[in-house]
């Protein structure tokens, strides 16, 4: 039996890149949903939203609207945010505001819910929601600057501006949780759900 086909509904290499490392043949589409602009909207019409749920609902926003317009296909949609001291932060615009980030989340500890979402032919399927923790040390500020230029403009690319799997593992002191999770994807829930649905061979 050929494997249906998969989109991943994000244009994240890193998403994709474990992925295929596991084996799984698939096509990224990046879903047209203005992620600012819905992220405002959902935190504006639902004071206290739990942080989980914006992810949420970010992830199940990207696998429709991608679905709707490739039927029969099996659509990933994933969504991450940050959370610390009652606080959503969002990817940094720019280094300065990496650093800003980074010096918030500085010696204490942060969540990351991170969700997972299987739609086809514009309904939901599955949804999965992980919460890792993780505590940052406390390291200088010369520390910083040098890691900030190390990484250069790649600290827009996630929220908190690290990485886990490269050089952003030296910020931390502790990680609690699923680490594909951490690094944008909860992998072995999501193969899991595509083996029960006969996705992926068993």
């Amino acid at each position: 039996m050929s494997q249906p086909d998969i989109i991943l509904a994000s244009g994240s290499r890193f998403r994709r890149s474990m992925l295929e490392a596991a084996g799984v043949s698939l096509r990224t589409i990046p879903s047209p949903v203005d992620e600012p602009e819905l992220r405002q909207a959902l935190e504006e019409n639902n004071p206290g939203i739990e942080p989980a749920e914006v992810a949420r609902h970010l992830a199940i926003a990207k696998a429709l609207s991608v679905s709707r317009l490739h039927p029969g296909s099996v659509v990933i949609g994933a969504d991450q945010v940050l959370e610390c001291a009652g606080r959503i932060y969002a990817k940094p615009r720019d280094c300065d505001e990496a650093r800003k980030q980074m010096i918030a989340l500085r010696n204490t500890a942060h969540t990351l819910p991170t969700a997972c979402v299987l739609a086809r032919d514009g309904e939901t399927l599955w949804t999965h929601i992980e919460r890792p923790r993780l505590t940052m040390r406390n390291f200088s500020d010369s520390f910083l600057e040098k890691y900030l230029e190390a990484m250069g403009e790649t600290v827009t690319e996630t929220v908190g501006g690290y990485k886990l799997e490269g050089l952003g593992a030296q910020l931390f002191e502790r990680i609690e949780g699923d680490y594909f999770a951490i690094i944008g994807l909860q992998l072995l829930p999501l193969l899991a759900e595509l083996r029960r649905h006969n996705i992926l061979p068993g």
